[in-house]
């Protein structure tokens, strides 16, 4: 009879179960390079913290302005809405036509208010801020027309606007019809310059990351010369080299990016005093808005991903530089 058991398993089933699969062993040496990094950064805290204070103070700056762009931008779209046409009837138009055309405007999509003023209330008006009662009295006929006063729609913009402008204007009772357009052109215009400074300042800027990052690392790898050279020598590949390398650019970026949405929340927190007093002086509720999770989010991956970039153009650069003889 023999001594083998019925039910052992076969040798080579074992030996496939022990052994780790290649994802497994990818993925602990990620994990390893990962948590390595950060250990360094927390060993070395005062030169973490300065190297992620300028890449904060570099990512907070575009993002500070594109902030305070979205800012105006709520207020321009809050003056918009005092935005009114005027609409000075002819001499021959009367009241009840001056009522009939009002009620007409008024169903317009355009409009959200229309505003019949007679030209009793014009003069009345005209005379309280004039103080010139005693020549009116000599009038024989009260010289001022009719005038309808309309809200336009805030969410017009300035094209739509005029377009509306030249169509009142066109209505056979309307003797001028007038829109102050050249604020409107102006902050329209402004916000649009502002906005493509703060791309291209956030483009410099980016670049300034990626050589900070990047000096940084070339720093790290001259340090770890002799190191590198050794693990060269016993058959280490540059991927594996290069791994913490680029660990170490992700979490500069990540801090950089939390250590930016930390200065602009100073900031706003220390301008939201002033600019609520000078709201209250214009009779607004207007207050400061802070930064929404998603442009947080944006900041921190964008600059975990300048990091990246950055270290890898710098260890791409200076490891292959670095081989033993």
């Amino acid at each position: 009879m023999s001594n083998t058991p019925r039910h052992a398993p076969p040798p080579r089933a074992t030996s496939r179960l022990q052994r780790p699969s290649l994802l497994y062993r990818y993925a602990m040496g990620h994990l390893q390079a990962l948590v390595s990094t950060l250990g360094q950064l927390v060993r070395q805290p005062f030169n973490s913290l300065l190297t992620a204070l300028v890449i904060g103070i570099a990512l907070a700056l575009p993002a500070g302005l594109h902030l305070m762009i979205d800012n105006l931008g709520q207020v321009v779209e809050g003056w918009k809405g005092s935005t009114r046409i005027s609409l000075f009837l002819t001499l021959e138009t009367a009241t009840s036509e001056a009522e009939a055309l009002a009620k007409r405007l008024g169903a317009r999509t355009e409009l959200e208010t229309v505003t019949h003023v007679a030209p009793a209330d014009s003069l009345a008006e005209f005379e309280q801020h004039s103080g010139m009662s005693d020549l009116l009295d000599l009038l024989e006929r009260n010289p001022l027309p009719s005038l309808l006063v309309l809200t336009p729609r805030s969410d017009l913009d300035p094209v739509a606007m005029q377009a509306l402008l030249t169509d009142l204007q066109a209505l056979p009772e309307v003797e001028l019809a007038q829109l102050d357009m050249a604020w409107v052109k102006r902050l329209h215009a402004m916000l649009a310059i502002g906005q493509r400074g703060v791309v291209l300042l956030g483009a410099l800027l980016g670049l300034a990351v990626l050589v900070v990052v990047g000096n940084t690392i070339r720093l790290g790898i001259q340090n770890r010369r002799e190191e590198i050279l050794v693990t060269k020598l016993i058959g280490a590949t540059n991927a594996f080299i290069r791994r913490p390398f680029l660990y170490m650019g992700v979490w500069y970026g990540l801090l950089g990016g939390l250590m930016a949405l930390a200065l602009v929340a100073l900031a706003l927190h220390l301008l939201a005093a002033p600019v609520g007093e000078l709201a209250l002086l214009y009779q607004s509720d207007f207050v400061l808005h802070n930064v929404t999770p998603l442009q947080g989010l944006l900041v921190v991956v964008g600059g975990a991903l300048l990091g990246l970039v950055g270290s890898w153009v710098a260890v791409g650069r200076h490891l292959s530089a670095i081989e033993p003889r």
